[in-house]
């Protein structure tokens, strides 16, 4: 696993326009590479920014849309098209408006899909659907996305292992059922860290004064199961990408003064 390298920003607009300009460098890059490519998309206010921005950047048609695997890390379990679901969030932002190939957009199951009304059904159906994408030298059950972006909570979850939570002690499973959430909704679906750390490429995304202390506690050398941001790693690199007011309380030294 790598070493977390922090990058920062101005603000948070000017943080969502960098990532999502890196975000379609790296996408164009596997694409050139392999013939395809593959990100694991996050929710909330980061997330979603990255993808707006996305949308409205002239270097988005660089991006073969056809060549595309979407998966998701967590979701809210409700019903197909609930306004809070990240699946929704992320059509309006971004999806809707591209060529995608629909089926290389994977979301996560709804609370009215064919396995009903049980989260943990939902959760088994999502495992299995990551195992038949794999590919030889693919590990744990999962492909090797190129990118997989979280959004770091101000308790320092990540999609949906929150702190001391039974999710974030996962070893084995890729997808969990999460139950008793925290924050609403209480039932969701999450990728577990075996699941996460077979990204090449985990990058978390953090704005706002409001994130500051989950991350410093998460790059100060808290352990993961009280700290969920500080056990999401990739292979090949794990991207911290901030805004100043995020980065408030880190140590200028974990960062280059021409990041900031």
């Amino acid at each position: 696993m790598t070493a977390p390298q922090v990058v920062v920003h101005r603000d948070k607009d000017l943080m969502a326009k960098a990532a999502a300009a890196r975000l379609i460098t790296k996408v164009v890059d596997a694409q050139a590479a392999t013939g395809s490519a593959s990100v694991v998309l996050t929710g909330g206010r980061n997330g979603n920014a990255l993808l707006a921005a996305i949308a409205e950047s002239p270097a988005r048609d660089a991006i073969d849309w056809s060549r595309l695997d979407l998966w998701w890390g967590d979701e809210r379990f409700l019903p197909e098209g609930d306004p809070e679901r990240n699946h929704t969030q992320a059509r309006a932002a971004l999806l809707d408006s591209v060529p995608l190939d629909p089926a290389r957009v994977r979301p996560m199951p709804a609370s009215d899909g064919p396995e009903g009304n049980d989260p943990e059904a939902a959760a088994e159906a999502y495992s299995e659907e990551l195992a038949k994408a794999t590919r030889p030298g693919d590990h744990g059950g999962v492909p090797s996305f190129d990118v997989l972006l979280l959004g770091v909570g101000p308790d320092t979850h990540v999609a949906s292992l929150f702190p001391e939570h039974p999710a974030v002690r996962e070893v084995e499973r890729t997808v969990v059922a999460v139950r008793g959430a925290p924050k609403p909704p209480p039932t969701r679906i999450s990728l577990t860290f075996p699941a996460i750390r077979s990204a090449r490429e985990v990058w978390l995304l953090a704005a706002g004064e409001d994130k500051a202390d989950a991350v410093a506690i998460a790059l100060g050398g808290a352990g993961e199961i009280q700290a969920p941001a500080a056990g999401a790693r990739g292979t090949s690199r794990t991207l911290w990408l901030l805004d100043r007011s995020a980065a408030a309380n880190l140590p200028p030294q974990l960062y280059p003064p021409a990041s900031a």
